[in-house]
């Protein structure tokens, strides 16, 4: 097996899993709405639901952590490329190389804490949804490593000098 096949099976795979992020964040974000508007809908006739400002809460954050997915996929986050563009040629390579680390690296740690977050608020339960608390912290444990992947990949085709290769 070469690593161009493997490449091209990660690839596919990845391909499955951009359209999963995407469909569950479309999910999310009616399921979001519906929440704000059950909790407005009842407030304005005096009988407030006591669950519909936490579970938005809950919401906004998997909400978010799908569009952090979706943009480092998409390579769509800022980038301030000023001082790179500023340095001389020689250093741009290595330095766009120490940039995907320090992603990577910041990506694992996020993985890394969530699964702590997890762990500690797993035995809470929230306060007005009879769920765990540790369901706030769940999304940062993908998301935190699709970006250290993403950042893998990226500083793997940046060494093999392939083109097209986004940071």
């Amino acid at each position: 097996m070469t690593l161009r096949s493997i490449f091209a099976g990660l690839e596919r795979a990845m391909a499955v899993l951009d359209s999963w992020i995407v469909g569950l964040a479309k999910l999310f974000v009616v399921a979001l709405l519906a929440t704000v508007l059950a909790g407005v809908f009842w407030r304005a006739f005096g009988y407030p639901l006591s669950w519909t400002d936490e579970a938005s809460g809950y919401l906004m954050v998997w909400t978010a952590c799908l569009g952090w997915m979706m943009a480092t996929r998409r390579h769509a986050h800022i980038h301030i490329r000023f001082f790179q563009d500023h340095m001389p040629k020689s250093m741009r390579e290595p330095c766009l190389l120490l940039i995907e680390l320090m992603v990577f690296v910041f990506g694992s740690f996020v993985a890394a804490k969530s699964v702590h977050l997890i762990m500690v608020n797993s035995d809470i339960e929230a306060t007005s949804m009879p769920i765990s608390a540790a369901w706030l912290y769940v999304p940062l444990l993908p998301a935190g490593a699709v970006t250290a992947g993403q950042a893998l990949v990226d500083f793997c085709r940046h060494w093999n000098g392939e083109a097209g290769a986004e940071s």
